[in-house]
């Protein structure tokens, strides 16, 4: 059966503040800018989970998008949105919540509960212009 790529759009708020324990707040300041304001900022971030495999004779699909839909809300949703990743997303209590540490943490949440048999790609917008994407 030919190899598709299915796509399946989510969003979340958050708040986060980007800064490094180990460098001085001024060193923060310069590296990371207004993103390192000490009171946080927020983004509404736009998520995008791509999975690529065969589609299947009987059900016509490649993933029940349904259940896609599902894993994104309880494992990505439910836990990132309206929070504060610094202060209340257990991933980011040592790991810095930049827009490429977010997606990793989302495709390593995501890939436990899909199958190997299908890619994984996560591409996650931070605003209309910054994105990025990971497959791993």
């Amino acid at each position: 059966m030919p190899r598709i790529t299915i796509h399946r759009k989510a969003h979340f708020n958050a708040a986060h503040r980007l800064f490094n324990p180990n460098w001085s707040d001024e060193r923060n300041i310069e590296v990371f800018g207004k993103c390192s304001n000490p009171h946080y900022h927020g983004h509404n971030y736009e998520l995008i989970v791509s999975l690529t495999g065969e589609i299947d004779p009987e059900t016509g699909y490649v993933y029940d998008l349904g259940k896609l839909k599902d894993l994104i809300k309880l494992h990505v949703e439910d836990s990132f949105d309206h929070k504060n990743l610094n202060i209340e997303v257990e991933e980011f209590k040592d790991l810095n919540p930049s827009v490429e540490n977010i997606a990793v943490v989302i495709y390593d949440k995501l890939r436990v509960k899909i199958e190997k048999k299908y890619d994984l790609e996560i591409t996650l917008y931070e605003t209309p212009r910054n994105y990025v994407t990971y497959s791993g």
